[in-house]
């Protein structure tokens, strides 16, 4: 009788190999540059244009003061010739003429991770945040900007899971901080556990500590919690997190609880994180009385700077200072956010970082 033929690897030996090789870096460590989805008249922004593409040339000024920035625009050709006109440096420049239904790139733009030294670009579904508003363009985004060359070389996969850029938070060294309301959304992955979620993350990301918050919220949010609007990783085994300090605010128990799950949270190697709060800015109001999500914890780090949203509030320079003191080495430069918190985002969540050694 012949032996029975050896069976190749099972999915899960694979997945084990993948997170020893896999690394998701974080967001301060070295970038080839940034993406931003520019604003356009078939989008939500219709309304308020006006006010809102100042602060998308403010935005693309500081990051091109820096790096190389990559817009996403429905017409090349006038947008070239807009920036130009407001002085920007456009070597460091390129638009691609890519339809978007919006410009919350952070949610749709790709995900990068190290398989040793090669970046790999993950393409996670995006459904319009749990199928709230029209994603059939965004979707799309990543594979036509893989397709116009913007990636050279660097891989692309298209992921069977929808996730959002703005959901999950690394610190380089296999540590991932998210929000179970996210993750665990019934519009998004129904058919997957926490447990089913952490075991393809920690395949695709090499993630090995997980950690998951089950409290914070902020009024006006529509992404059913973000990490990125409330805790951020940073260097030094620190996290910046919102503070609510007024008690009769309906979001001071929320992220007091917040801040005490926190505190219980654990790096790799056993230690307590450094918590650093932002400061709490006054409550931001659309026309119709309706509270805006406005949070400094939606800030932007790139290659020498840190760029921080902020709400012409008086708590913008306490903002700055305590970001300042998480990233020491940045210089750090506040921008004023206030129109792009009436569609419900801020600074981070416009952007999307893309690690060194991926373009071309």
């Amino acid at each position: 009788m012949q032996p029975a033929p050896k069976s190749g690897p099972s999915d899960r030996e694979i997945s084990m190999k993948e997170q020893k090789t896999r690394r998701f870096p974080a967001e301060w460590e070295e970038q080839d540059g940034i993406l931003l989805s520019w604003p356009h008249r078939q989008s939500d922004w219709l309304p308020f244009l006006d006010e809102v593409e100042p602060v998308f040339i403010e935005i693309a000024r500081a990051i091109s003061s820096f790096e190389r920035l990559v817009i996403l625009a429905p017409d090349r050709i006038a947008l070239e010739s807009r920036l130009r006109d407001c002085g920007l440096f456009m070597e460091m420049v390129e638009i691609i003429e890519i339809p978007t239904n919006d410009t919350w790139i952070r949610d749709f733009g790709p995900v990068t991770v190290l398989d040793g030294a090669r970046p790999l670009l993950l393409d996670f579904g995006f459904n319009g945040w749990g199928l709230k508003f029209p994603a059939y363009l965004d979707n799309r985004a990543n594979r036509r900007l893989h397709a116009a060359g913007t990636f050279g070389a660097t891989p692309i996969s298209t992921m069977a899971l929808i996730l959002e850029g703005g959901s999950i938070e690394s610190d380089g060294r296999g540590s991932l901080l998210t929000t179970a309301e996210c993750l665990l959304e019934a519009n998004r992955n129904p058919h997957l556990r926490q447990v089913q979620i952490e075991s393809v993350l920690a395949g695709l990301m090499g993630v090995d500590n997980f950690l998951w918050l089950h409290h914070g919220f902020l009024e006006g949010d529509d992404t059913d919690s973000h990490v990125d609007t409330l805790a951020r990783l940073c260097p030094d085994d620190t996290i910046l997190h919102v503070s609510c300090d007024d008690p009769g605010d309906p979001h001071y128990k929320p992220l007091q609880s917040m801040r005490a799950e926190l505190e219980s949270f654990r790096t790799r190697e056993g230690r307590p994180f450094r918590l650093l709060p932002l400061p709490w800015p006054s409550p931001c109001r659309d026309e119709n009385g309706d509270r805006l999500p406005a949070t400094y914890a939606n800030f932007l780090v790139i290659n020498g700077a840190v760029l921080v949203p902020t709400y012409r509030d008086s708590k913008d320079d306490e903002a700055l200072a305590v970001v300042r003191e998480a990233f020491p080495g940045h210089e750090i430069r506040g921008i004023c956010c206030l129109p792009l918190i009436r569609q419900h985002g801020s600074l981070h969540c416009v952007t999307m970082q893309i690690p060194k050694g991926v373009f071309p």
